[in-house]
């Protein structure tokens, strides 16, 4: 199992750690603050170093609890090398606004429409979620980005806390997609709360307050069938 330190500190840059399985080009590490990818969120890259060695992390995925590394370089260390290890902290950064928004977005929606999610999916600084509401009209877009645009500005705190799966579970509202996607085995649920607006089970890296998400864009709304709706949102 590898201990998953970006799930409690999303602002963590570099960290040190030891190779404990290497298949091929990729490593498993005892510990990681490598987002694997999920929720829609794309893995981090960055770079691993042992001594004078570095290699690429060119893709990152999670496997029964344990974190491979995929790495770009030459013969990756083996099991029992000391690493240090960097993430492309300009592209973490950015999918952390991103991903903060899409949960801005979400709450607003949720809270105003009582409109469930119906799928999603996001890139740096752009992202793409699907609700069950029956129109959608220019009107109405105009409304819902002046509304998100408001929350970023109210400077709302972001709180990340892990829960036993009962009292999360006992959270009204606490899965918002139309689908309940996490696993009847886990036993800790993992959420983020945007003070005052949300509060939903993820996995994903957010930033710690709304005011660092940047201004908001609806650039595109699309009809995805009879009670399917997108919006694309975009982050400035």
């Amino acid at each position: 199992m590898t201990t998953l330190l970006y799930q409690t500190d999303a602002y963590l840059r570099s960290f040190a750690a030891t190779v404990t399985a290497a298949e091929g080009a990729r490593v498993a590490l005892d510990c990681s603050a490598f987002f694997p990818g999920g929720g829609g969120q794309p893995h981090d890259t960055g770079t691993l170093r042992a001594g004078e060695l570095a290699w690429e992390v060119g893709a990152v995925t999670k496997e029964s609890g344990v974190v491979w590394h995929e790495l770009r370089g030459g013969a990756v260390p083996v099991a029992g090398s000391a690493v240090s290890a960097e993430l492309d902290w300009e592209r973490r950064y950015a999918l952390m606004r991103t991903h903060t928004a899409m949960h801005i977005l979400c709450g607003v929606v949720w809270r105003d429409y009582g409109a469930s999610v119906t799928g999603g999916n996001m890139e740096l600084l752009q992202g793409r979620m699907d609700f069950e509401f029956e129109t959608m009209r220019a009107e109405l877009v105009d409304e819902i980005e002046a509304k998100i645009n408001a929350e970023v500005a109210a400077a709302r705190a972001v709180r990340v806390q892990i829960l036993p799966r009962d009292e999360a579970f006992a959270i009204p509202d606490l899965i918002r997609t139309k689908v309940n996607l996490l696993p009847a085995g886990i036993e800790q649920v993992r959420t983020v709360e945007i003070v005052g607006l949300d509060l939903q089970a993820d996995g994903g890296t957010h930033v710690d307050n709304t005011a660092a998400v940047g201004h908001l864009r609806i650039s595109d709304y699309k009809s995805k069938g009879r009670i399917n709706k997108r919006l694309v949102l975009t982050i400035s």
